[in-house]
C-alpha cells in the first residue's frame, strides 16, 4: 500500500487527488496539508484523516506526494519531498520558471524516486494509444490545437485561482495541448508566440526534424466558442484526437498504476516524468518571452 500525502485543499485537490487516492486498491490517503488550516481539517475529515499544520510532518508519515497546489509552491515542496524520499505524483505545470523545474529535477534524480506529473489526457487509454500509432506512423508536417476554455463562467470553481488568472492559459492549459503534440512531433526547438483579445495567446513551434505546431489558448472564451480540437497533418491525411474516454478520477487512478509501475520495478523512465514536465516548462518560458519580444526564440 502506498501511503500519500496531499498537499492542497482546493477543487482540484478534494474532487480529483483525494478522490482517485481513497478509490484506488493500492494507495491510501494519510494526511491533508494546505495553506488554509481550516480548509485543510474539512478536506482532512471528509476523509478520515488527520489534517497536518506542519509539511515536514507529513512528509514523514508519507511514501508519496500528490501535489495540488500552484506551481511556484509545488516547485519547492517538490523538492523537499524528494530529498526525503518520497515519490513524486505532480500536476502540472512543473514550476513557474526554468530554475525552479530544474531544482526539482535535479532532487528527483540525486534521491532516486520515481515522479509522474499528472497532464490528464496522457491517462486516457483510448489517447495514449492514440498517440503512441500516430507517432508510429509517422510522416507528420504539421499540428493544429485549440483550447477555448473559460475559468469565469458562473460556477467555475477555478474563478478564484489567482495563479491561473495572473498566469492565464499559457500556464495553465498549454501544458496540455504540449503534452499531446510532443509525443507525436517531437521535441520543441523554436517558438513565437503572440497575444489576441480575451486572454488569447498564440503559439507557433517548430519540432526536431522540422515539423510545425499552431497552439491557440484561452482561459476567457465566451460560452457558444469553448472547445478542445487537436488536429495532425501529414503524408497520409489528417488525424484528430479522439476526446478522453473517462473522467478526472479514473485518470488520477491510472496516474496512481504508472507511479507505482515505476517504484515496483525500480525504473525511473517515466514518459510523463519531471524531465518531461521540466521540457514543458521550457517551452512555456520561451513562449513567454517571444510574446513579450516579438521575436521567436530558440529552445
Amino acid at each position: 500500500m502506498l501511503r500519500f500525502g496531499l498537499f492542497g485543499t482546493g477543487h482540484w485537490a478534494a474532487e480529483t487527488h483525494a478522490a482517485a487516492i481513497d478509490a484506488h486498491p493500492r494507495a491510501e490517503l494519510v494526511g491533508v496539508w494546505g495553506r488554509n488550516p481550516e480548509r485543510a481539517a474539512q478536506l482532512a475529515d471528509r476523509h478520515g484523516v488527520p489534517a497536518f499544520g506542519d509539511v515536514g510532518a507529513l512528509l514523514d508519515a508519507c511514501d508519496a506526494v500528490a501535489v495540488a497546489l500552484p506551481p511556484d509552491i509545488q516547485a519547492d515542496l517538490a523538492v523537499r519531498a524528494a530529498i526525503a524520499g518520497r515519490h513524486l505524483l505532480l500536476d502540472k505545470p512543473l514550476a513557474l520558471t526554468l530554475a525552479d523545474a530544474d531544482r526539482v529535477v535535479a532532487a528527483a534524480q540525486q534521491s532516486g524516486v520515481a515522479s509522474v506529473v499528472f497532464f490528464t489526457q496522457r491517462y486516457h487509454p483510448n489517447v495514449t494509444g492514440f498517440l503512441a500509432s500516430t507517432a508510429a506512423a509517422g510522416g507528420w508536417q504539421h499540428a493544429r490545437a485549440t483550447m477555448f476554455a473559460s475559468i469565469y463562467q458562473p460556477g467555475s470553481p477555478y474563478g478564484d485561482s489567482q495563479w491561473r488568472i495572473e498566469h492565464g492559459a499559457l500556464w495553465d492549459i498549454g501544458p496540455h495541448a504540449l503534452s499531446i503534440i510532443l509525443p507525436v512531433l517531437g521535441r520543441a526547438t523554436r517558438v513565437a508566440a503572440m497575444n489576441g483579445p480575451s486572454g488569447l495567446v498564440h503559439l507557433l513551434l517548430t519540432h526536431v526534424g522540422g515539423a510545425t505546431s499552431a497552439i491557440s489558448l484561452t482561459l476567457d472564451a465566451p460560452r457558444e466558442a469553448m472547445t478542445r480540437d487537436f488536429v495532425f497533418f501529414g503524408e497520409n491525411g489528417t488525424e484528430t484526437v479522439p476526446p478522453g474516454d473517462g473522467d478526472a478520477i479514473t485518470a488520477f487512478g491510472t496516474a496512481i498504476d504508472q507511479l507505482l509501475e515505476e517504484i515496483d520495478a525500480g525504473t525511473r523512465d517515466h514518459r510523463c516524468d519531471v524531465r518531461f514536465g521540466r521540457e514543458v516548462v521550457a517551452i512555456l518560458s520561451a513562449a513567454e518571452v517571444a510574446r513579450a519580444e516579438g521575436r521567436t526564440v530558440d529552445i
